[in-house]
């Protein structure tokens, strides 16, 4: 579908892609000039790929006045979202495996940043549940040298048994643990207190009590002084894109309300404990927490 929107406002540009059906995909090249693009911006172009659904690829018939921009329409169908309930909606063999959110610059840029905040280098035991393959993990591998790495102890869990079996293969390492286990009953695991807790996208599952569970997590997991960081989606996954706004129960757009009310309970309750915490993020809102010395 080749369209003409030289000399068109942003609003002109809007309404089209708000009153054209586009299947999915299909491929929308749209002809803007130089001038126009230098004035909007390409990141706002980025960003309108993702309110439609759709991935931005690589403009063509580029000179000197004007280029094609093109974008291809995902298929809405096509995410691990709508797959199954079972433990392995998240194992080896589920959409959701084939996306590595650390290759997102946006996810990798501020967990990177929490993992500063709270000095991971003084870190020494490191609880991270729903880890899945454990490409938390190896963030904090790559950002560590060798020996700060080695000296610390992991441990991930996570329900789905697949996932569990491929991150012990990934992670030989002697001081990296993996166990299949439900989050809503670690008592059973008798574990030690951890000075770091991480959890991205995890504890809002369906399946678990939000905030019983991020208190118990406070009162009996987390050591004297330790460090928390959560992870909010604040996205979808659709045909392996990341596209940004996460879809609320009976609204059929992207509504912030329960993400926030979750942010401001976690925000709250270890400030209470004198606590400094920072809400920070794009596509996923990561809070984090550190003790006030």
């Amino acid at each position: 579908m080749k369209i003409d929107l030289k000399q068109k406002s942003s609003k002109d540009i809007l309404e089209w892609f708000e009153n054209h059906e586009v299947k999915a995909s299909e491929i929308v090249e749209l002809k803007i000039s130089t001038d126009e693009l230098e004035s909007i911006g390409y990141k706002a172009f980025v960003d309108l790929a993702q309110m439609f659904f759709m991935k931005m690829l690589t403009p063509s018939d580029i000179d000197a006045n004007s280029l094609t921009l093109r974008f291809e329409k995902l298929n809405l169908d096509s995410s691990f979202h709508k797959t199954d309930k079972s433990s392995e909606k998240y194992g080896v063999d589920s959409e959701f495996f084939t996306i590595d959110k650390t290759t997102q610059f946006s996810f990798l840029y501020h967990y990177r940043q929490a993992l500063k905040f709270i000095n991971i280098q003084n870190k020494k035991r490191v609880l991270n549940l729903g880890v899945n393959r454990g490409d938390e993990f190896r963030v904090i591998q790559e950002l560590l040298s060798e020996d700060e790495f080695m000296v610390k102890e992991f441990l991930g869990i996570d329900y789905s048994a697949s996932a569990i079996e491929y991150a012990k293969k990934d992670f030989p390492n002697s001081n990296v643990d993996f166990r299949c286990h439900d989050i809503n009953a670690l008592e059973d695991l008798g574990l030690q207190d951890f000075d770091l807790i991480i959890s991205i996208g995890t504890l809002q599952s369906s399946n678990i009590n939000f905030n019983s569970t991020f208190m118990s997590l406070y009162q009996n997991h987390l050591e004297k002084g330790g460090a928390i960081i959560l992870g909010f989606p604040n996205c979808r996954w659709i045909d392996s894109e990341m596209i940004y706004g996460a879809k609320a129960p009976n609204y059929a757009f992207s509504e912030l309300s329960l993400v926030l009310k979750d942010i401001h309970f976690c925000k709250k309750y270890p400030q209470q404990k004198k606590y400094r915490v920072t809400i920070t993020g794009k596509d996923y809102l990561f809070l984090t927490a550190r003790k006030i010395l």
